[in-house]
């Protein structure tokens, strides 16, 4: 047995699949990929589970996000384990948020697996709410494993300070939808999550169609700042709020 062939092709595989997880996040967000979606209107998310086939999940699922967070059990939560070194190698404008994406390298080890961190993702109002509350920004940290299961982290940011990884950030924010852009200044995750790592854990799905579902859901209890120059600098870029409505719990518990 030729074992550097298997070997390149279990890591050829491995590959495949955390390409293919990306690739499902980015055709969710993209104008391009799949029939048409919005945040308003006639395609909008009310509507996101009929607009095709595969979009049915929106619609059916039974364990979607984003949720209001009220109710919570005490599960004595592990500490996250992140080990984030890479910095953001792009950013992009794809018409429904903007995201930058980071090269391999930043790692969060979850349930004693390993995810590799793809991309942070914006959304403006905030999609998780906490006890009701309606934050002006959030960042969805959004990760795969070799097999292309998903778990996202979620800061949320309230007004206050301007944040200094948003303001590197947004000095290369691209006005209109495009290709991904290099990223001059050096974008840290670290530069985008607080000190404080205590989260809420649920099982939820992507916000945004297909809606897929089975996604591990780590959002942040400790908000970090953002001043309101920089949350209208990006509702200026989008020109419509880019946030999912909360979903029904079904009977999902979320652990605190």
């Amino acid at each position: 047995m030729n074992t550097s062939r298997v070997y390149k092709n279990k890591h050829r595989a491995a590959t495949v699949a955390i390409a293919l997880a990306g690739a499902l996040l980015c055709a969710a967000a993209a104008r391009a990929d799949g029939p048409a979606w919005s945040y308003q209107g006639a395609d909008g998310p009310a509507h996101w589970g009929t607009l095709a086939p595969g979009y049915a999940t929106c619609e059916l699922g039974k364990n979607q996000s984003p949720v209001d967070i009220r109710s919570t059990v005490s599960a004595a939560l592990p500490k996250l384990r992140i080990k984030y070194p890479q910095a953001a190698k792009t950013v992009v404008n794809n018409g429904h948020g903007v995201q930058a994406d980071f090269p391999p390298g930043n790692v969060l080890t979850l349930d004693d697996t390993q995810f590799q961190m793809q991309q942070v993702y914006f959304h403006a109002p905030s999609e998780h709410r906490i006890k009701g509350k309606v934050y002006p920004l959030e960042a969805h940290f959004v990760h795969a494993d070799k097999h292309g299961n998903l778990a996202v982290v979620a800061v949320l940011f309230q007004l206050g300070r301007a944040n200094p990884g948003v303001t590197r950030l947004w000095a290369q924010m691209p006005a209109e939808p495009g290709q991904p852009a290099a990223l001059k200044a050096t974008v840290r995750p670290s530069a985008l999550m607080p000190v404080s790592l205590h989260y809420y854990r649920y099982n939820g799905s992507l916000t945004t169609p297909p809606c897929t579902e089975g996604v591990r859901w780590l959002v942040l209890s400790k908000p970090l700042s953002v001043s309101q120059a920089q949350v209208d600098a990006f509702k200026k870029v989008m020109h419509q709020p880019n946030d999912r409505p909360v979903q029904p719990l079904n009977g999902r518990v979320i652990l605190h």
